[in-house]
């Protein structure tokens, strides 16, 4: 089901991927609303998903991951239930940022924040090597941070 947004959600939204902690008097002022309309829209927004969740985004380097990999796997089979395992089980591993599955020549993107190279080693042996399903993966080594986000472009409509 999609969501209604009018305008003020909108900037709401545009404010809050900002920074989530802005405080809702300032949220008010920005957008124009006072800060009990604003409380209600974001409990609305919240309570139907719009917004996920709320989060600090650290910066990986200063807390001992200094290192980004993507990788690209390609599997064998795509019978629901081996994907399904698949989906799960890179959920589960702390170390992967964002999982994708998708169409072309590889079936999932995958994106680590490791603290070494033999920590993906150790990875790849029980994500990959480990699993009968993961035919061949291929894999990049991120030399810097160009752009790092979640931030989903807001349009504001007319």
């Amino acid at each position: 089901m999609v969501t209604t947004l009018d305008n003020y959600d909108l900037k709401l939204l545009k404010e809050i991927q900002r920074n989530a902690h802005t405080p809702q008097t300032e949220l008010a002022s920005r957008v124009s609303l006072s800060p009990a309309a604003v409380n209600r829209r974001l409990r609305r927004l919240a309570d139907e998903s719009v917004i996920d969740r709320y989060v600090a985004v650290l910066t990986p380097e200063k807390i001992g991951y200094p290192l980004t990999i993507v990788s690209m796997i390609e599997v064998e089979s795509e019978q629901i239930d081996l994907l399904d395992g698949m989906k799960r089980t890179f959920a589960e591993c702390a170390q992967i940022q964002q999982c994708y599955y998708v169409a072309g020549e590889w079936d999932f993107v995958v994106i680590f924040s490791v603290r070494h190279m033999e920590e993906y080693n150790e990875l790849t042996r029980s994500l990959f090597f480990a699993n009968n399903n993961v035919k061949r993966f291929k894999t990049l080594v991120s030399m810097s941070r160009v752009k790092v986000g979640l931030e989903i472009p807001i349009v504001l409509t007319v």
